[in-house]
């Protein structure tokens, strides 16, 4: 019985055997299997881990390109700003305490640090995050002191972008923030990651490739603990891990920044308007001016809730370029255009004489003219702005020859500036009306287009290449706001030429005739900028303009006073001088500013007197303080 018990169990443990043996070897299979996978399939992929778990890399910020004007005053530059980052596997809570202690933070931002922290995904932990922007030199200096017993913690130097000149040629220039999760995934691929800035409006953004730089990075290997010394407590360096950062390119633009300071002089008392100053010549841009405006510091450093609320309820609209953006009726000033499309079409006599008893009568309606100017000739009707003149004339040449010459001086089409969102404007045709009353069309339509009015509307930089054009014999120019890119060293890297965007077909002598009557709306004594002039002043050839804006009947409740200020016209001024050989065409607006010969000849004159005259006491001159009243 002994015998046969013993040969059971060792039969059954045979048979248990083959199966253990069985189990063994698919373990082991199952183990090769899977470091197969480990070491060789996926190889790339946990070394890559494991040279994360003990490398630590700090980005080196690249340093933003300077932008200058044309003169080398620095527009946009940079400045030294520390930012702190930390690994969240590497930060223990005593050394969370320890950081808020030596940032003397108080409970609050104490609290919303540890907050930032522990809110990090694991998956991220062993990742540089930054928790503080921008810290005073006392915090910098405490936690530099205290670094080796801090060693999840990195204080990295960053450049902020600074705008010395705060508000001047803010819309221009344009600002920089942080790039948003939106940004990231359309500029996969471009070196752009969280923390990283980027231009968002003017000059900031169309030339952001140039200004950028690329960033660099050091790389560290530390130990579980994140320690970056050695047994004998000295730093580890490793130079070869360290790859610079390559600044950006500088760019000179074509702007002048001591005449947008005397524009901003010259508009003092004005709530809001803007003016264009260019080069006759080069079409290059002087002065972009935009009133109201706003701090390019405050805005790139991000705005409080409030304070952006502020900016966006401001009823002068300082977030608006005036100068690109906005389109508005060009009143009178657009009426060289309407004697150059009769004068080049031989329509017209110059020398034919009208009589204007202050009324142009069309069927049952009456146009209004601003006086009662008797007879008038073009030259005349030029100066003294005589409206019936002109809506004669427009009876004539029709509104299709005034739209084809429109366009040839560039307006209702975009001038190619290239920065921010630039209006097309419109200059209106039969067609257009046509189609806008289901088939009508009433002549009435033409004699507003004649005046700068209808539905006529031109932006402020296409205004001042046309007088511009104007004043250079017919040479339309694109107008040029970056004169060079240079490196930071201050070689060249590209410079940029004048750009002719064409050469008008027009007679000399009928733009002859034109400017001579552009001369007189500010010197002959019945001109309607004569009260303007500056005497033994620089010569000034322009047209005024008083652009009629909305009638509408006061709404209830609404503000009687407010209500007047915006149903007053816009006042207007556009020229160039010296008169005989000009050199800056210039173009002002004040919104609802009233009579352009009152109120925006005189801005005007000061702004080309100090430009071309270099006369400091035009800022006292009568007509130059008269117009600042309220």
């Amino acid at each position: 019985m002994t015998m046969l018990s013993v040969r059971r169990e060792v039969g059954e443990f045979r048979k248990r055997y083959k199966w253990m043996a069985l189990f063994v070897l698919l373990s082991m299979g199952a183990l090769v299997v899977r470091l197969v996978q480990l070491q060789i399939v996926e190889h790339a992929k946990w070394a890559a881990e494991a040279e994360r778990n003990i490398t630590k890399i700090v980005r080196l910020p690249a340093t933003r390109g300077i932008i200058r004007d044309h003169a080398g005053h620095v527009i946009a530059e940079n400045r030294p700003s520390y930012n702190v980052f930390v690994t969240p596997q590497l930060l223990s809570e005593d050394e969370m305490n320890t950081i808020a202690g030596l940032m003397s933070l108080n409970s609050v931002q104490k609290q919303a640090f540890k907050n930032t922290v522990n809110a990090v995904p694991t998956r991220r932990r062993s990742h540089l995050v930054q928790v503080f922007t921008d810290i005073s030199r006392d915090q910098y200096a405490a936690l530099e002191t205290h670094a080796r017993e801090l060693p999840g913690t990195d204080v990295v130097a960053v450049p902020v972008r600074s705008y010395p000149y705060k508000t001047l040629a803010a819309h221009t220039i344009g600002f920089i923030n942080e790039v948003n999760g939106d940004d990231l995934k359309r500029l996969t691929g471009l070196g752009y990651g969280p923390g990283r800035f980027i231009g968002r409006s003017g000059v900031e953004r169309a030339w952001e490739s140039y200004l950028r730089g690329k960033d660099g990075e050091l790389r560290m290997v530390v130990d579980v603990r994140g320690q970056e010394f050695d047994s004998q407590g000295n730093k580890r360096e490793n130079k070869a891990q360290r790859r610079e950062p390559v600044p950006g390119l500088d760019l000179r633009l074509t702007l002048d920044m001591d005449m947008m300071r005397s524009v901003e002089r010259a508009f003092r008392g004005h709530p809001s308007g803007a003016a264009v100053v260019v080069d006759v010549r080069t079409g290059r841009v002087r002065a972009l001016f935009s009133k109201p405006s706003y701090d390019l510091n405050e805005i790139s450093g991000g705005l409080s809730s409030v304070r952006s609320a502020e900016i966006a309820d401001n009823p002068f609209r300082p977030l608006i370029d005036k100068t690109l953006y906005e389109s508005y009726f060009p009143g009178s000033t657009f009426k060289p255009i309407s004697a150059l499309a009769a004068l080049e079409d031989n329509l017209v006599v110059p020398s034919a004489r009208v009589n204007c008893p202050g009324y142009y009568e069309l069927g049952k309606r009456r146009f209004r003219c601003t006086h009662v100017h008797g007879d008038v000739e073009m030259r005349t009707a030029i100066v003294q702005s005589c409206n019936v003149y002109f809506y004669q004339l427009a009876e004539q040449v029709g509104i299709d020859r005034i739209a084809r010459f429109a366009r040839e001086f560039g307006l209702g089409q975009k001038t190619g500036i290239g920065i921010n969102t630039e209006a097309s404007g419109f200059v209106s045709t039969r067609e257009y009306y046509e189609k806008r009353h289901q088939g009508r069309y009433h002549l009435g339509f033409t004699l507003n287009a004649a005046i700068g009015q209808g539905d006529t509307r031109v932006t402020l930089i296409q205004l001042a290449m046309m007088y511009a054009a104007i004043g250079s014999g017919g040479t339309l120019y694109v107008p040029q706001l970056v004169e060079s890119v240079e490196r930071p060293d201050g070689s060249i890297v590209e410079e940029f030429q004048p750009r002719v965007r064409r050469r008008i077909a027009v007679d000399p002598a009928h733009l002859t005739y034109v400017i001579d009557g552009l001369y007189g709306v500010v010197n002959d004594p019945k001109g309607t900028a004569a009260e303007a002039r500056i005497d033994g002043g620089v010569p000034v050839a322009g047209k005024t303009g008083t652009a009629e804006v909305s009638k509408k009947k006061l709404e209830p409740g609404e503000d009687p006073r407010r209500a007047w200020y915006y149903r007053r016209a816009h006042a207007w001024f556009a020229g160039f001088a010296p008169a005989d050989k000009p050199e800056l065409a210039i173009v002002v607006l004040v919104e609802h500013g009233g009579t352009g010969g009152k109120y925006a000849a005189p801005i005007a004159m000061q702004i080309l007197q100090e430009a071309l005259g270099g006369d400091t006491k035009i800022a006292n001159h009568p007509a130059v303080l008269a117009a600042k009243k309220p």
